[in-house]
């Protein structure tokens, strides 16, 4: 029997159908992903399957005894929860409200089921409004474990997170026991969690089993075969018109009579439409004016930091963060307070040497400063070291993470024409047909618009720019997955050069031809798309350990999780050694020698690996530990000893640094072929 159960359901607003007729089954312990244009519906149709919303008409069926969970979008606002309301008292709130509805909980879960979830306790009775879209996203997730229900709904639960929390919550849909149903544009996160994909299209609902990469491919096929039938039927039709006019033209009776019957056969036939006639799609080149020299960036030495309290405030709000909160922020929080006057170094000993047509994405936790990074290439901030030199020609274009218009109340067309006078009325509204603008929208004003409609705009002014090098903070961000599509085709046919921040690893592992990692100590370059950046990394099993790494206040990248399974590889050699062992007996004595001197070999890699990271380790464990020398009163009273300890802090900084590199030498080695 289906746990959830659908017929017949319809949403209207007035004279505007959302969708109508929808019909399915979602049997216990499946996990779906609905996807969709914007406004589509997709959030309408969780909000009824939550008992949020009600339908225009039809039904929806729970199976008896079976509890729904929601995750929505706009979890603990401040309309619902107050503004001073901390962590804590969100859990003590839902704590008293299952109590009072005489479920099964604990007071302990009230405290202990948040901190499973990486929570302090400083964390905990933070207030709600300053947590950072992941932080608020795990708390929400507390709840729901709180609760316990047996139907998972979740609302677009990847906005805002980074790569290390996305790792974190596929883990825990993919251990989650009950029904999971969920809406997200994230295609990486559907193949990642889901095994059967809802498609509303056109206001009706299609099903496919599998992940989006497998919905993706049969939905292909299914297009090429309705285009084929649709020709086809239109090849038939015109023989068929052609020879009714050639038996027109003869003037017997006899042809006449047949050209009749002819005629009323090709009325009777059902006629096709053609494919995705009413689907659009944007249609985007970037286009570059002049073309820049071969060498376009150059970076050395760059460094930034902020001192605690207002300036960091201000800079994590530049990099697209209300407050403090993720990872890589959370060593210091608990200083902030209590140092005024104390800095926070985001990183240092960052180099790059970019060249033309290369297409660098840049990744890393929240918080570590790849906005300022961007924005110093810009020229917008300043580094506290290094400088930053552009080649020849270089005419650069930016997209900003958050959109902002000068002046809101402007129309869509208004704003372009303003911004690009060179262009006659005509002539933009047609390009602004290209990026979907159409009809009535170009006279909508920019207040008006939704998150997608403000980014296409944006991306309208990228196009007309021309520029021969693009910098995008977080392109995709808002866009449905045809508009995210739309906007990788459009990069992977730009000749001319892209620095782009995402946290979207479909799109990581399309577009780049470097992926690029900021880190305390610099930038690490990988060739390639993500998926070899991750096994570069060595992520297995990395979501448990970065949160684990958050409730320990430690610096976290993206990258770093999972850096002690990568230390624990060493191990690997005698089972190599056992199945050489076992083999030797019909093969050849050279092959023998030949073989033991690969194990024996494979085995010195992995013990140089791992000589390198432990000493790593140690250097960072001496850091923490200077710097905490640093902060202490005495030290701060003698500026002698100051020096000294701000030294040596410097001098193991530069350490770990020499280190990685040698890190990434000798992890090349070791995936480096025998000879």
């Amino acid at each position: 029997m289906p746990e959830l159960s659908v017929t017949d359901l319809s949403k209207s607003f007035g004279t505007h159908v959302i969708f109508d007729g929808l019909r399915f089954n979602i049997e216990r312990g499946e996990r779906v992903g609905i996807i969709g244009r914007n406004g589509a519906g997709k959030t309408t149709l969780l909000r009824i399957l939550a008992g949020d919303d009600e339908p225009s008409s039809g039904q929806v069926y729970v199976a008896a005894g079976s509890r729904v969970g929601f995750l929505r979008q706009d979890s603990f606002s401040s309309v619902q929860i107050g503004e001073s309301a901390t962590a804590l008292d969100v859990m003590r709130a839902a704590y008293e409200r299952l109590v009072a509805e005489g479920r099964e909980v604990y007071e302990s879960e009230i405290v202990g089921i948040p901190r499973s979830m990486a929570f302090t306790d400083s964390l905990l009775d933070s207030p709600v409004s300053r947590l950072s879209g992941g932080e608020r996203t795990r708390l929400a997730f507390s709840v729901l474990l709180m609760e316990k229900p047996d139907i998972l709904l979740l609302d677009e639960p990847t906005n805002h997170l980074d790569i290390g929390t996305l790792n974190w919550l596929e883990q825990k849909i993919s251990a989650w026991r009950g029904t999971v149903v969920l809406v997200t544009h994230d295609r990486y996160f559907l193949d990642r969690t889901v095994n059967r994909i809802f498609e509303i299209e056109r206001g009706r609902m299609a099903s496919y089993q599998g992940s989006y990469s497998q919905y993706a491919e049969k939905k292909r096929l299914m297009r090429e075969q309705d285009l084929r039938a649709y020709e086809n039927q239109r090849m038939e039709i015109r023989r068929q018109e052609d020879m009714i006019r050639r038996m027109k033209e003869r003037g017997t009776e006899k042809l006449a009579k047949r050209a009749a019957s002819r005629e009323k056969r090709l009325e009777g036939i059902e006629r096709l439409e053609r494919p995705d006639s009413e689907l659009r799609a944007m249609k985007i080149r970037f286009g570059e004016r002049t073309r820049s020299g071969n060498d376009v960036l150059e970076g050395q030495g760059l460094s930034k930091g902020f001192a605690a309290g207002g300036a960091m405030s201000a800079q994590r709000m530049t990099d697209g963060r209300i407050a403090a909160g993720d990872g890589a922020l959370r060593g210091e929080a608990g200083k902030e307070s209590s140092n005024a006057g104390a800095r926070r170094e985001l990183f240092r000993s960052v180099d790059f040497d970019i060249k033309r047509g290369e297409r660098v994405c840049l990744v890393g936790a929240n918080g570590i400063g790849k906005t300022t990074l961007l924005r110093m290439i810009l020229g917008r901030t300043q580094p506290d070291s290094g400088h930053i030199s552009k080649g020849v020609n270089v005419r650069i274009g930016y997209y900003e993470q958050e959109q902002v218009f000068p002046d809101s109340e402007r129309t869509v067309l208004d704003e372009m024409t303003t911004a690009y006078r060179r262009y006659s009325e005509p002539e933009m509204r047609g390009i602004l047909a290209r990026f979907l603008f159409t009809g009535d929208m170009v006279f909508r004003q920019i207040s008006a618009l939704s998150g997608g409609e403000r980014a296409k705009l944006a991306l309208v002014k990228l196009f007309l720019s021309e520029a021969n090098t693009l910098i995008l903070d977080e392109p995709t961000n808002h866009l449905d997955i045809p508009s995210r599509e739309a906007v990788e085709d459009a990069l992977l046919e730009y000749e001319g050069t892209v620095i782009v921040v995402s946290h979207d690893r479909y799109f990581l592992n399309r577009v780049p031809t470097h992926i690029a990692e900021l880190t305390p100590y610099g930038l690490i370059f990988y060739s390639g798309k993500y998926d070899y950046y991750m096994e570069k990394k060595n992520e297995a099993g990395s979501g448990r350990a970065y949160l684990r790494s958050l409730a320990d206040g430690a610096t976290v990248t993206a990258g770093n999780v999972g850096f002690d399974a990568a230390v624990g590889a060493g191990g690997s050699g005698g089972t190599a050694d056992g199945a050489v062992q076992g083999a030797a007996i019909s093969e050849s004595a050279a092959e023998r020698q030949r073989k033991k001197r690969e194990v024996a070999e494979r085995r010195r890699r992995e013990n140089a690996v791992k000589a390198v990271e432990e000493r790593i380790s140690e250097l960072e464990s001496q850091i923490a530990a200077t710097e905490e020398q640093i902060a202490d009163p005495s030290a701060m009273a003698n500026p002698a000893r100051l020096a000294e300890l701000t030294e040596r802090l410097d001098l193991m900084h530069r350490a770990v640094g020499a280190k990685l590199a040698e890190w990434e030498k000798v992890s090349a080695e070791l995936d480096a072929p025998f000879e």
